[in-house]
């Protein structure tokens, strides 16, 4: 394993030096994470959208450094897969909010 890339088959995977960047990114965001909530240094709504925010950057910090999804055309089944099943969660929550919110409307006037 002297190569830079470990592969297996023909798909190439991540160097080491991209785990360790990867790694340290997720550390650190997770630490930023977790000191913004222990020291209280937003109002309750801010620190809402900050974790939010820090949270969707980790998981593409996740998606690129450990998953490898990139732009490549091996990738591509992988992103439109990957896609797909993230418009289909959003579909199913913002539904089940929206069901649930005119549920509670409906049953509040009776």
């Amino acid at each position: 394993m002297s190569q830079s890339h470990l592969s297996h088959g023909d798909e190439a995977h991540g160097s080491v030096g991209g785990y360790v960047v990867g790694f340290i990114l997720s550390v650190v965001l997770t630490a930023a994470s977790f000191g913004l909530v222990m020291a209280h240094m937003l109002s309750p709504q801010a620190a809402l959208i900050s974790l939010a925010a820090l949270a969707v950057v980790q998981i593409v910090v996740h998606l690129i450094y450990f998953l490898h999804m990139n732009n490549s055309s091996s990738q591509r089944w992988n992103v439109l897969a990957f896609v797909y099943t993230v418009v289909t969660v959003v579909i199913v929550i913002v539904g089940s909010l929206w069901i649930m919110h005119n549920v509670s409307m409906n049953m509040m006037s009776r």
